[in-house]
């Protein structure tokens, strides 16, 4: 198949340069021409785990190309549209400037028999909306909503992987269905489950998955405060409830919360859309999940302001991990980054530092002081932070880190630290949810 993706951003460039692995022919479109010149050279713009090789095979193989011309797509037959739908300033809904307009521009050059593939997370009914713009355009090409499912950190393995395959079509669009599985031909053979449903639902499909993720991250996290209160460990409270096979022990990792891209603008978009549909009392509850979400942050100051004696003022904070999640750059709505710049502003002096997330940070909080090395943060440091649990953080001897701090007082802001191998080494070891 000849494809082409419109919106180079995280989504579209991995979907792109997973696409030409598989052997299609791919052509990346992207109004951004630095970003379109960074890719086109093997480079791209984020940190994403195997992105480096994919892309580097794509182009040397002539699979795989970049540009900015919109034109370019009427030589396709299939177009993923995989904008960004980020918050509105000032409002929770999401803003689908970005999607509206890659697809007026993508009508000009769409030709009977073209499909046009969703992939962006859009509040229902988006999809219903922009398959009545296609039709009066060209009647004879078809829309497919089709829902991404990647998690930053994966997202290569979760393309060419997927735990399944939703299409959201209407009526009389078998022929594009066809086609959409010889694309997906390589996953659907391995027995990926395929679920053929209507626009709404492979819409909700998304939005869905993300509010009950993070409803269960924000549940543990309300577990870890009635921990605190009463003294017991939730950590050991995770481990003993997610034995039972109806709840898991994965998302139950209580501490500082998730951020990024996605959780929180997709739920916060969600109760916006419930609300404009007349069903938000369906989604109160997601306020509350918000709200315990943001909580952890302040919580997370708390321990640092306790070890470093009560107060924060002139006290040397080495924060280690700034980016949202481990295996990844990415540092929008990032709990990491969020603390050590409140940290900052009351008072301390904060040198932070991450494997892969400093450049991104510093353009956002360019008044932090940042290094590239755990040696250099925690030099002097009254207290020792760890608010992304990066491998190498994990790995850290408290024993060696114990002869270069002013005083051993460790804060593990996502609870996976050994606290009996730090304590052993003469550290107070503090965490969200544990005595």
């Amino acid at each position: 198949m000849r494809i082409s993706v419109i919106g180079c951003g995280y989504l579209g460039a991995v979907h792109a340069a997973c696409m030409a692995h598989l052997g299609h022919e791919v052509v990346g479109v992207d109004v951004n021409a630095g970003k379109i010149e960074s890719l086109s050279a093997g480079l791209a713009p984020f940190f994403e785990p195997d992105m480096p090789a994919l892309l580097a095979e794509g182009l040397d193989s002539s699979r795989l190309t970049f540009t900015t011309d919109m034109a370019i797509t009427a030589t396709c037959n299939v177009h993923f549209i995989a904008v960004g739908t980020p918050q509105k300033k000032g409002e929770n809904g999401a803003d689908l400037r970005f999607v509206e307009a890659a697809l007026e521009d993508l009508l000009r050059y769409l030709k009977p028999g073209d499909i046009v593939v969703g992939k962006s997370t859009v509040p229902v009914g988006t999809a219903e909306r922009l398959s009545a713009m296609i039709r009066t355009n060209m009647p004879d090409a078809t829309l497919i909503w089709n829902p991404e499912f990647l998690r930053e950190g994966f997202a290569v393995a979760d393309t060419l992987n997927p735990d399944r395959l939703v299409y959201g079509t209407r009526t009389g669009s078998e022929t594009a269905v066809e086609i959409l599985d010889g694309i997906y031909g390589a996953a659907l053979e391995r027995g990926t489950p395929r679920i053929l449903t209507d626009f709404a639902t492979a819409e909700l499909v998304k939005v869905a998955a993300n509010a009950f993720l993070a409803t269960k991250i924000s549940f543990i996290n309300a577990m870890a405060e009635v921990c605190e209160a009463s003294g017991a460990d939730v950590s050991q409270l995770a481990d003993a409830i997610g034995y039972d096979p109806r709840i898991g022990r994965k998302f139950l990792n209580a501490g500082l919360g998730f951020g990024g891209g996605c959780l929180p603008k997709d739920i916060r978009a969600f109760m916006a859309r419930a609300g404009e549909l007349g069903a938000d009392q369906a989604l109160t509850f997601l306020r509350e999940v918000d709200s315990i979400n943001m909580r952890r942050r302040a919580r997370t100051i708390d321990l640092a302001r306790e070890v470093c004696g009560g107060t924060l003022l002139g006290k040397r904070i080495a924060v280690l991990g700034l980016a949202f999640k481990p295996n990844s750059d990415d540092v929008r709505d990032s709990p990491a980054l969020s603390v050590a710049a409140q940290l900052q502003l009351q008072g301390a002096s904060v040198v932070a530092s991450d494997p892969k997330a400093v450049a991104n940070s510093a353009k956002r909080f360019p008044e932090l002081e940042f290094t590239e090395t755990v040696i250099e943060a925690v030099k002097r440091a009254d207290a020792v932070m760890v608010l992304t649990e990066w491998q190498e953080y994990i790995d850290l001897s408290p024993s060696e880190l114990r002869g270069l701090v002013a005083s051993p007082n460790i804060v593990d802001g996502r609870n996976c630290l050994d606290p009996t191998k730090w304590r052993a080494e003469g550290w107070i070891y503090r965490a969200l949810g544990r005595p």
